[in-house]
């Protein structure tokens, strides 16, 4: 009976989100609306902000900082809702951990896979990720005959975090930047990067009709959902009001971060504490 009662207390614990700054909130977002039972600790990096021209090494050591922060909060399961980090601390972190840990790159990726019907998938995202080549490498783990074109597009970040969603620059940009991704013929486009869910109507218009973009925010939560179904972690009680159910960490600007969130998230922040990440 205890070892039962343990299991449920576990399971009630929160899910870790953690991002470079903002474009995480997608995926929590995600989560919110795929598993609303699961509470949620989101931390976002904004001191630090971006992860997307810094080392391998460098963002190595920031992931770890935030993943020691969440556990020691603690928390039952983290999702890396970065695709920078997820492509280069992820697989080093999961050694270390001995809880589930998730980035949003193998979600996007597979979905991308079942997707194309040419053989043919661009992935847009920061210089990190794009750099990377890991979606390369996981697309043509699964399929070595699909052709991946990856385009950085640095430009797509703080334009989202000015609230620039739908806006003239962003079209201008957006049309320069992907050009030569509807010049190349591909039929399927991965949103590379957390951010970029908030401009996937001028992607998708700019793009047109026949190329199926991919979201690996909505990927991610769904495959959070069945990880946690399988290792019996789900939370099968709905939190209470009051409850602390999601709950808002920054390393920097606590303010202008509120005010982003409660504009992309259905249940409004009252407050986003500062910590700081270079303590753990």
């Amino acid at each position: 009976m205890t070892v039962i009662k343990e299991i449920e207390a576990f399971s009630e614990l929160p899910v870790g989100v953690f991002d470079s700054g903002v474009g995480g909130l997608t995926v929590a977002k995600e989560i919110m609306r795929q598993i609303p039972n699961e509470k949620i600790i989101y931390f976002g990096d904004t001191a630090r902000v971006p992860y997307g021209s810094k080392s391998k090494e460098t963002i190595t050591k920031y992931s770890r900082q935030i993943v020691h922060f969440l556990q020691e909060q603690p928390v039952k399961a983290i999702v890396v809702a970065c695709n920078t980090a997820s492509a280069y601390a992820l697989d080093e972190i999961e050694k270390e951990l001995d809880i589930p840990i998730i980035g949003v790159i193998k979600p996007g990726a597979k979905v991308a896979v079942e997707a194309t019907i040419n053989g043919k998938v661009g992935v847009i995202g920061t210089e990190g990720t794009v750099g990377s080549r890991i979606y390369s490498t996981y697309i043509n783990k699964i399929n070595p005959r699909i052709t991946v074109l990856g385009k950085a597009c640095p430009l797509f970040v703080p334009l989202v975090e000015e609230g620039l969603w739908q806006d003239p620059v962003t079209d201008e940009i957006a049309i320069r930047y992907l050009s030569e991704l509807i010049d190349s013929g591909i039929d399927t486009l991965i949103l590379g990067c957390t951010h970029y869910p908030l401009i996937r109507s001028t992607v998708g218009k700019i793009m047109g009709e026949k190329v199926t973009l991919v979201n690996p925010a909505y990927e991610t939560a769904k495959e959070l959902k069945e990880l946690l179904e399988m290792e019996g972690l789900l939370n099968k009680k709905t939190p209470e009001l009051g409850d602390n159910r999601y709950q808002f960490y920054v390393s920097d600007m606590a303010d202008k971060f509120k005010t982003f969130a409660n504009s992309i998230l259905e249940y409004g922040i009252l407050s986003a504490k500062t910590i700081h990440i270079e303590n753990y």
